[in-house]
């Protein structure tokens, strides 16, 4: 595989830090919520609604002398960037400690990791996607992929749980990466070094990999059935996700993604809701129970700015609720 190809892809990969689909400010379309009907509107605020801590991107937690500022991102380039940067400078500026998902190190060390085991992300025994997917599927598949700039012969030997986190990423979206525009995380990181404030990563690069290696192929393939559901409205959604994260909404991402599933033709409700629980459960739940004593280790030598997609805030099972939980006072502030 071309290095320069490598490289892209797994740019792509710690871009999209398997916190949710996302978008970037370029794509053009509209905003789904604003012709919305009303019946469904309101059936999206109450679920919503239901989970803790559902709004928000910036937050202090304090226990005892311990102070975390945890900081919802978004993952890809947006002008709208440059006011959060701003807002959360002071706050960077005193941290002892900056932890986001995946720094520099966790870059260089995934490239490496790529080049000396291609069967990572490559299907190396076994069927192909082509031969996986259904006919109409893989016609699906390969024009989405010819749209980001993938041959579909090239991605028929991908791993199909990568093929769908590059399905999570619109068309239109692919430009900016490819030009090496990172989001609000690569601003943070990019702080944290010219100020030469210790910057740490919340997890391994390596646990990309273990994540989807425990998940079956059909889960994996069920994956990418869910995510070209969604390909012909892309544009929409990207618009869509952007102006949610930007109004805060950091849980209603995931309802929405939810809610849109279960209308596209042929989809199985009782499928739909086990396959959204195992992604919550790999994506988020797992990730951030084991975030938390990474957070609590920084906490306990001074102040901490922790930046991580925003979807990994809210809910149950989200950093917020597992601070509360480990005796974190809780304050949401403004941004």
């Amino acid at each position: 595989m071309p290095r320069t190809l490598l490289s892209r892809l797994a740019l792509a990969l710690l871009a999209l830090c398997l916190a949710a689909p996302l978008a970037q400010a370029e794509c053009s379309g509209r905003n789904i919520l604003d012709g919305m009907e009303a019946d469904a509107r309101r059936a999206l605020i109450t679920a919503t609604d239901a989970v803790p801590y559902p709004r928000g991107l910036l937050w202090r937690a304090t226990r005892g002398d311990a102070v975390v500022h945890l900081l919802g991102t978004y993952h890809l380039d947006d002008p709208r960037h440059q006011d959060t940067l701003a807002r959360v400078t002071p706050l960077l500026a005193e941290a002892q400690t900056i932890l986001v998902e995946a720094g520099p190190l966790e870059e260089a060390a995934m490239m490496q990791a790529l080049r000396r085991d291609p069967s990572l992300m490559v299907i190396t025994d076994g069927p192909t996607l082509r031969e996986s997917l259904s006919d109409p599927e893989w016609d699906l598949l390969a024009q989405a992929m010819r749209e980001r700039g993938l041959p579909p012969f090239m991605v028929s030997k991908f791993r199909p749980w990568y093929v769908s986190m590059l399905l999570s990423l619109p068309a239109c979206g692919m430009e900016g990466l490819a030009q090496g525009k990172g989001g609000l995380d690569a601003m943070v990181i990019d702080y944290a070094e010219t100020h030469a404030i210790p910057l740490e990563a919340l997890e391994s690069h390596e646990t990309v990999f273990r994540l989807f290696d425990a998940m079956t192929m059909e889960d994996q393939l069920g994956m990418i059935r869910s995510a070209l559901a969604l390909e012909p409205h892309a544009a929409d959604y990207a618009v869509t996700l952007a102006d949610a994260y930007f109004d805060g909404e950091s849980r209603l991402i995931w309802e929405l993604t939810r809610q849109m599933t279960l209308q596209m033709p042929g989809q199985d409700p009782a499928r739909v809701e086990a396959d959204f629980a195992r992604m919550e459960q790999a994506l988020m739940t797992d990730r951030n129970r084991a975030w938390i004593p990474v957070i609590e280790a920084a906490a306990s030598r001074g102040p901490v700015v922790a930046a991580f997609g925003a979807l990994h805030l809210p809910g149950e099972t989200g950093v917020l609720r597992l601070l509360e939980e480990a005796g974190f006072t809780l304050e949401r502030l403004p941004l």
